[in-house]
């Protein structure tokens, strides 16, 4: 029996950990040939080792998202090595400790932010759309987060800006790329168990303030978000482009929450 992704070749950026390296894994689980690229490349490297030991097929490529010759060069493999690109995830990006609001937020804070979340990004979408154009179509997934249709009182200005730039480039080029087959999408993330956010809230009391606003009383799992872009990736969502694709635990639809107690992971978790 044939994977999801059977014949398809992906690029996945942010392979070192969390939301990347799962992506990776079960891509290549449902049968896509891999291009995996990351900034850390003692990570990135490691996480490529495993998945090549559980039989898929990956090769590692360095790449810093906030630099075009990167990304064009992290492209430019997946056609040399593989033939073609189908698949663009776009993961890789930051959540700085010192970024806070308007008032505190530094310069080099704000411009480091947008310069990977938000340019990396389109970076991904202007080299990967070429290339879907010479492989008849594709799918690009841009990770963006909650934050892009939310505000919050814990303010995390630079990132939530950039996320919400994400969500809204991903729309603009879902309906200019349309009628090429090539669909684009915003996954948004809730709260995460991932280091990325668990450095960010750095105390028990601030995982608490945002556990009490969360519908499913717990963080998701990095697991959790890379189905979602299996999902976009397949041909099962073959006419799915434009959307806001929120895997939040229902944060997003939640006014008041319900009464019971929150859980800092759920039953039988993949938290690797």
């Amino acid at each position: 029996m044939s994977g999801r992704l059977e014949g398809k070749v992906a690029v996945i950026t942010g392979v070192g950990g969390g939301i990347g390296y799962q992506a990776a894994s079960l891509f290549a689980q449902e049968g896509a040939k891999l291009v995996c690229a990351d900034v850390n490349d003692q990570a990135g490297k490691a996480a490529v080792a495993k998945v090549v030991a559980a039989g898929g097929e990956a090769v590692y490529v360095h790449c810093d998202v906030s630099k075009e010759f990167d990304v064009k060069a992290m492209v430019a493999t997946a056609e040399e090595k593989f033939g073609k690109l189908n698949i663009m995830f776009n993961n890789a990006g930051i959540m700085h400790p010192k970024d806070d609001n308007a008032e505190t937020t530094e310069e080099s804070v704000w411009d480091m932010t947008m310069n990977i979340n938000l340019k990396g990004v389109w970076f991904g979408c202007k080299h990967a759309i070429p290339a879907m154009r010479r492989a008849g179509g594709g799918s690009i997934i841009n990770t963006a987060s909650f934050v892009a249709v939310m505000g919050a009182a814990t303010p995390q200005l630079a990132y939530t800006a950039s996320k919400g730039g994400v969500l809204a480039m991903s729309r603009e080029l879902a309906i200019v790329h349309a009628r090429e087959n090539i669909r684009v999408n915003a996954i948004c993330p809730g709260p995460l168990h991932t280091p990325l956010l668990m450095d960010f809230l750095n105390t028990e009391e601030k995982k608490e303030r945002r556990l009490v606003h969360l519908p499913m009383g717990r963080f998701g799992e990095a697991i959790e978000i890379a189905q979602g872009a299996l999902f976009l990736a397949s041909d099962d969502a073959s006419y799915v482009t434009g959307t806001d694709f929120m895997v939040d635990g229902g944060l997003r639809a939640a006014y008041v929450t319900p009464v019971g107690e929150t859980k800092s992971i759920p039953p039988n978790s993949n938290r690797e």
